[in-house]
C-alpha cells in the first residue's frame, strides 16, 4: 500500500466507513475489521490513492483519431468543425464512456473543460468526482454580452448538479478565441459567483505570435472575420494577467511558451499548472519547464488532454513523458494533482478522514509500458465504480 503522505506499507489495509471516508490506514493486522463489513483482498497488488487527471476533454472521446491536421490552428479549426457535426446526445455518451475509461485506469477525479455540459451531467448520473469548467468563446468584442449570457445560463444549469464531489467552474478558452473584454467579464463573473477558473495559456508558438506580434495564423483568422488584431508586445501569460485572469488557484493549462518573468508571475499569483507533456509533444509545442515551476513553488498536476491529441488517456505515460519515475511519478498523479485543484484535504493520499478514493493495480503493473494498466478496483467516496477481481 502506498499512502503517498507516509512510507509504503507491506500488506497494508484501508478501512472505509459508512460515509465513504477513510476510517483507518495501516498494516493489515492492525486495521480493524468491523463485524459485517465487506472485505476485499488483493494479495498480489498495489493499493494507491485514486489518480487525479488535471486536464481532460471527455466530451470529445468519440473524436479520437478523427483529426489529422498537423498545423495547430488548422487542428483547432477542425476540432470545432467536428464538434459542430456531432449530435448532442453523442457528447453525453462520450462523456460517460470517458469517465468509465478513467475509472478503468484508476483515475477517480478529473478536471474537465468542455462547452456542452455533458461531462458534468454524466458525472452526476454515474457518481463521479471532478471539477467541470464550462468553456466560453468569443473573439469578437461586440459579442461579449452574448457570450456572457450563454455562459451564465450554462453555469446555472451545471450548478444544479453540484455536490461535494462535483464542482462547476468556468474556462475562458484561450487568447486566440477570447476577446480582452470577454476575459474581464468572465473573471468578474467568476469572482462574484466564487467559481474556479481554468485557462489554456502559453500552449503554442502560434499563440505567442498572435498575442505578442499580432501575427501568424490566429491573427489571419481574426482578420478574415473582420475582427481587429492588436500586437500587445508581451507574452500570453502577461497578457491575461493584465486582464485579471490569473489569481489564487487559477488552473493554467499547458504553460509551454513561458519565460522566467511568466513563471514568477504565475508563482506570485498563486496559480497552479496542468502539465500535459504528451499533448505538447504531439502538437510539437515544446516542453514545459517542470523543474523550474517546482523550484518556484508552483503546484503542478498532470493532465492527459483529449484523445484527439493523445489517442489514449494514460496518466502514467504522462508522468513518464515528464521525466518522472517512482515516487515522483506516484506523487504527480495523486497528491500533486489534488493540490493543483485545491482538493488536497479531500483526496490524493490515503489519510484518515479523507474521502475513500482508492485504486488497486496488479503488482508491478505501474512499471510496465503503455497501454495504461487496468485497475483491479477503483473506489470513489467509498463506492466501487470499477472492479475486475477480488478474493
Amino acid at each position: 500500500m502506498h499512502p503517498v503522505t507516509a512510507p509504503p506499507i507491506e500488506d497494508g489495509a484501508v478501512l472505509v466507513d459508512a460515509s465513504g471516508r477513510i476510517a483507518a490506514v495501516g498494516p493489515h493486522e492492525k486495521v480493524p475489521a468491523p463485524q459485517g463489513a465487506q472485505s476485499l483482498h488483493f494479495p498480489d497488488a498495489e493499493l494507491l490513492p485514486g489518480l487525479v487527471n488535471c486536464h481532460t476533454h471527455l466530451e470529445l472521446m468519440h473524436l479520437g483519431g478523427g483529426n489529422t491536421e498537423s498545423e495547430f490552428s488548422a487542428w483547432i479549426r477542425r476540432v470545432r468543425e467536428l464538434k459542430e457535426k456531432t449530435p448532442h446526445p453523442q457528447f453525453l455518451e462520450s462523456a460517460a464512456a470517458g469517465l468509465r475509461e478513467c475509472w478503468r485506469t484508476g483515475v477517480t477525479c478529473v478536471a474537465d473543460t468542455g462547452s456542452t455540459g455533458a461531462v458534468m451531467r454524466a458525472a452526476h448520473d454515474l457518481g463521479a468526482r471532478g471539477i467541470f469548467y464550462q468553456e466560453v468563446f468569443g473573439p469578437d468584442p461586440t459579442q461579449c454580452d452574448a457570450s456572457m449570457t450563454e455562459l451564465t445560463k450554462a453555469v446555472s444549469q451545471l450548478r444544479r448538479l453540484a455536490s461535494s464531489q462535483l464542482v462547476a467552474g468556468v474556462s475562458p478558452h484561450a487568447p486566440y478565441t477570447v476577446s480582452a473584454q470577454l476575459y474581464e467579464a468572465v473573471i468578474a463573473f467568476a469572482k462574484k459567483e466564487r467559481l474556479p477558473v481554468a485557462v489554456h495559456i502559453a500552449e503554442s508558438r502560434e499563440e505567442t505570435l498572435f498575442v505578442r506580434d499580432g501575427a501568424g495564423p490566429f491573427s489571419d483568422a481574426w482578420r478574415a472575420r473582420g475582427i481587429a488584431v492588436q500586437a500587445h508586445g508581451t507574452s500570453p501569460v502577461q497578457y491575461i494577467d493584465q486582464r485579471g485572469v490569473i489569481g489564487q488557484g487559477t488552473l493554467c493549462i499547458h504553460c509551454v511558451q513561458v519565460d522566467q518573468d511568466d513563471v514568477r508571475t504565475l508563482a506570485r499569483r498563486g496559480a497552479t499548472i496542468a502539465h500535459c507533456p504528451r499533448s505538447n509533444a504531439a502538437h510539437r509545442h515544446g516542453s514545459a519547464f517542470l523543474k523550474v515551476f517546482v523550484e518556484e513553488g508552483i503546484t503542478v498536476g498532470l493532465g492527459t488532454d483529449s484523445v484527439v491529441s493523445v489517442g489514449v488517456l494514460d496518466l502514467w505515460a504522462e508522468a513518464d513523458a515528464a521525466g518522472l519515475r517512482g515516487e515522483a511519478a506516484l506523487r504527480a498523479v495523486t497528491i500533486d494533482g489534488a493540490r493543483a485543484l485545491g482538493w488536497q484535504s479531500e483526496i490524493g493520499s490515503l489519510d484518515v478522514g479523507k474521502s475513500a478514493d482508492v485504486a488497486v493495480f496488479p503488482l508491478a503493473a505501474l512499471r510496465r509500458p503503455s497501454p495504461p494498466p487496468a485497475a483491479l478496483l477503483t473506489v470513489v467516496s467509498g463506492r466501487i465504480v470499477h472492479q475486475i477481481s477480488a478474493t
